[in-house]
């Protein structure tokens, strides 16, 4: 075998090669924030919903209020018409007031990470295709976001850039930093300025460490490099969100929802004195369900025996404040339960190759399931507000 051949460097146009886009096709022009928020302003109906959530889902957060956060939907959104459909079926429940003691923001999720490749999500591939029609999708995101919070119904997201949310961040009032980037300087940066509370997903190997100490990073004021509204490359300087919590979400160890691992979690935050409040969301989904969609509603009862259980913490605190630290849950929900593959032949002109309301990645469980899920909540979270508010007055009244 003999030796490899070693390019002329000294031919100034072969160097040229090795500095410069080796590996970039090319850059497509991308649409300034402010010209779609311009093109798709916030109506007044989508601001109040937005505001209120946020201001709700601080209080839970702060242990300040006794309902419990849920954030629920698809896994991903891919269709917009079924995502509108899933939210209508929401709003005609909460409008009938069937879950007053849940604070209900729907999960519209339009950005997938993922471990080696596949579907990134509706932002980077509406067309569901590979042609990466960006511009279009931000602007579908958009639309969809504020159909939805114009109905009266608050939105969440997960955060996977810097970039994205100066599109669609108005429109949110929750926002999850998910298990592979939790432990990212620059997620923890962005989650330090966003406007609304943020969870942090504990590692893919179920460690709680990484998403305390990204809880602790982005409580603190930070400065790095983003973009403006108008698109211009800026220093943004924040001031720290006090609004964060810690999300369980099982890993590669297995599930971490039972008492023992929530105690566990609340303990190394208390230790850590990252949060006068260990605000504990818990996802049914992922590690927890063990990738068994069909096992997130055990999930829930367990977390329901957890929360009414007379030794445990959540059930008999002896301060308000500690009343209960499980602050929230997390469902992946669908329309119809399950989840399908991309055909090879997909494209946008041919969505009959999908079935209706069906994931597209992840499985998620059937609207009924889901609301039995919600029901079962509820109706543990009823008493427990009760015990909450006596226990605010006596402490009232004391002072």
């Amino acid at each position: 075998m003999g030796k490899p051949l070693v390019p002329d460097f000294s031919d100034d146009e072969k160097v040229k090669q090795y500095i410069h886009d080796r590996r970039v096709i090319g850059y497509d022009p991308l649409l300034a924030p402010s010209f779609l928020l311009h093109k798709l302003p916030t109506s007044p109906e989508s601001l109040r919903t937005t505001a209120l959530a946020r201001y709700r889902a601080s209080q839970i957060i702060q242990g300040q209020s006794s309902d419990l956060l849920v954030i629920v939907g698809p896994c991903s959104i891919h269709s917009p018409a079924q995502a509108l459909h899933y939210a209508r079926l929401l709003k005609t429940q909460l409008d009938a007031g069937r879950f007053p003691r849940l604070l209900i923001l729907m999960r519209t999720y339009f950005e997938k990470p993922r471990t080696t490749i596949g579907w990134k999500g509706l932002i980077n591939d509406p067309n569901i295709d590979g042609s990466f029609a960006i511009n279009d999708g931000l602007q579908t995101a958009r639309k969809l976001l504020h159909d939805i919070t114009s109905m009266g119904i608050p939105v969440a997201s997960e955060l996977l850039d810097t970039i994205s949310p100066q599109y669609i961040s108005d429109l949110l009032s929750w926002g999850a930093i998910g298990a592979r980037t939790t432990e990212s300087q620059l997620h923890r940066e962005l989650a330090s300025g966003v406007s609304f509370p943020i969870g942090f997903k504990n590692g893919t190997d179920g460690s709680v460490s990484t998403a305390i100490d990204a809880m602790s990073s982005s409580s603190h004021p930070h400065a790095f490099m983003g973009v403006t509204t108008t698109g211009l490359a800026s220093i943004v300087k924040t001031r720290g969100n006090d609004d964060v919590h810690i999300i369980l979400r099982g890993g590669s160890s297995g599930p971490n929802f039972s008492s023992e691992h929530i105690q566990d979690a609340f303990e190394k935050i208390q230790k850590s004195g990252t949060r006068k409040f260990p605000s504990i969301m818990v996802d049914c989904s992922h590690g927890n369900s063990q990738k068994n969609h069909l096992n997130q509603p055990k999930v829930i009862s367990s977390l329901c025996k957890t929360l009414t259980s007379p030794s445990s913490p959540e059930a008999s605190p002896s301060l308000p404040h500690h009343v209960r630290h499980i602050t929230g849950v997390m469902i992946e929900s669908n329309i119809r339960e399950g989840k399908q593959s991309i055909p090879s032949s997909y494209s946008a002109t041919r969505d009959s190759l999908l079935k209706y309301g069906v994931s597209i990645t992840d499985a998620c469980v059937d609207w009924d399931m889901t609301m039995t899920m919600l029901d079962e909540l509820n109706e543990v979270i009823s008493p427990l507000s009760s015990v909450f508010l006596l226990m605010l007055m006596d402490l009232s009244n004391r002072l």
